[in-house]
């Protein structure tokens, strides 16, 4: 059923728990594959280099996020994207026909907290698959 699973993720405990719920997904059906999209919000880019610890810290979390995949065995594959995060997760996976999207509810941006977070509100209103939201 969900052989071809999008996992977005930006380090925040939302997308590491939203991780959690891709690999328990992917566990039942033994030929799925995940791919996880890390978009880099050029925004906020410059922010990064100048931050190093910043663009450390997003490393370091893609890392943990691999290895759970690498301990549960399960077939996964990373991207890097740039640009808006929205926009960018919506056209990956509308144009690799994904049978389901998995995100968090919140992402890194302490703007978007108070509500659902914007980024997961874009991709789950024009993506062609079902969006598994996860808070």
């Amino acid at each position: 059923m969900y052989q071809k699973i999008l996992l977005a993720v930006d380090g925040s405990e939302h997308s590491k728990r939203a991780a959690e719920h891709a690999i328990q997904v992917a566990s039942f059906i033994p030929q799925s594959q995940v791919e996880i999209i890390s978009v880099i919000d050029l925004s906020k880019a410059k922010t990064e280099i100048l931050h190093g610890e910043l663009k450390q810290k997003r490393q370091q979390a893609l890392e943990e996020i691999k290895s759970c995949f690498e301990k549960k065995q399960i077939a996964h594959q990373l991207k890097i994207e740039r640009g808006d995060p929205g926009p960018t997760i919506v056209d990956y996976a509308n144009k690799n026909n994904f049978d389901l999207v998995v995100i968090g509810s919140r992402g890194l941006n302490s703007l978007q907290e108070m509500v659902l977070g914007s980024v997961s509100h874009k991709v789950a209103k024009r993506v062609h698959c079902p969006v598994m939201i996860i808070k």
